[in-house]
């Protein structure tokens, strides 16, 4: 008997020890995200969601299951909340179609997968971890991708069920407006960075795009290195935002390369690209940050970004506005 509880002290105090290490941090979009623009009840729902996702990811990481567990876990709760861009709530391109990207990376060894412009597969950051693991590439599009995705075994469904009336509305809005200058400048991708007990870091990052895209395009979600990254030496980054900015800057590893070889923290890297680099040029959007030690930024230079954060303590924390 007296063995079983020195066993038992000993595992619980491990376990705390590695539990101080866990945290999570989500984001759901950024853009023109204001207040006096927002109803009380939409700003519930938003908030319910997030904090639904972080408290999803951080189950996982208490229960010892992995920084790539925890935020395809997070991820997936908001692909499948029709308030965010990613999945059911996925905005329509100008043909009115959904087409999806995903993209997912650890921080051990550098494994990455992601996949992009897929239309039958129900949650895309399922299908990107499924390529990271499964198969031999990076990087799958399309047809080929949902191919990939039902091999193995992966939830299929109709393209009916991205359509919502919200998302649907806002492109005839859109395409009325196509010879204007573009106004809407919500930018609805989702995304998760976490460390898990062993140190090990991944992020996550999922989209619809952006409304009345044309066809064909793919923005920075799922590409590695844009908005995307993850490695242990540096950090963890998932970006959202005018994605073709974010491709064009390689934002996400340029952050991680800062803290690399500059030694900056996560949140002067993400500061130095977000607010020195991007803004300038009108690039748009955020950031959200975290290395293996815990520390994490969520950095933009948008009105607003839906973003949140959980740690040791299992509070969740979440914020929208600036």
């Amino acid at each position: 008997m007296r063995k079983t509880v020195l066993l038992t002290a000993t595992f619980v105090f491990a376990f705390s020890l590695s539990a101080q290490k866990a945290m999570l941090v989500i984001h759901g979009g950024a853009g023109t995200i204001i207040r006096a623009n927002m109803s009380a009840e939409a700003e519930k729902q938003y908030r319910a969601g997030l904090e639904e996702a972080l408290r999803t990811g951080h189950a996982v990481l208490t229960k010892g299951g992995s920084s790539v567990d925890a935020v395809e876990a997070a991820v997936r709760v908001m692909e499948d909340n029709p308030l965010f861009n990613a999945g059911k709530g996925a905005v329509f391109t100008h043909e009115g179609r959904n087409e999806l990207d995903a993209a997912i990376m650890e921080g051990k060894t550098k494994m990455a997968g992601s996949v992009a412009g897929v239309t039958i597969i129900k949650n895309p950051i399922t299908a990107a971890r499924a390529v990271m693991e499964k198969s031999k590439h990076v990087m799958m599009v399309g047809r080929g991708a949902e191919l990939f995705a039902t091999k193995m075994g992966l939830d299929i469904v109709d393209p009916s069920y991205f359509w919502t009336e919200r998302r649907w509305k806002s492109l005839q809005q859109e395409l009325l407006k196509e010879q204007q200058e573009q106004s809407d400048k919500k930018f609805g991708t989702v995304g998760a960075v976490a460390v898990d007990s062993a140190g090990n870091i991944a992020a996550a990052t999922s989209t619809g795009g952006t409304t009345n895209k044309q066809f064909g395009r793919v923005g920075d979600a799922p590409i590695i290195g844009a908005g995307t990254y993850a490695e242990n030496e540096s950090c963890a980054v998932s970006a959202t935002g005018h994605g073709e900015y974010f491709i064009r800057w390689t934002v996400a590893h340029d952050i991680a390369a800062l803290v690399k070889y500059r030694g900056m923290s996560v949140a002067e890297a993400a500061n130095e690209v977000i607010h020195k680099k991007l803004a300038p040029v009108k690039g748009e959007g955020g950031v959200i940050v975290l290395d293996a030690k815990g520390n994490f930024a969520m950095t933009f230079n948008s009105e607003g970004m839906y973003r949140g954060w959980i740690g040791a303590d299992g509070i969740a924390h979440v914020e929208i506005y600036k």
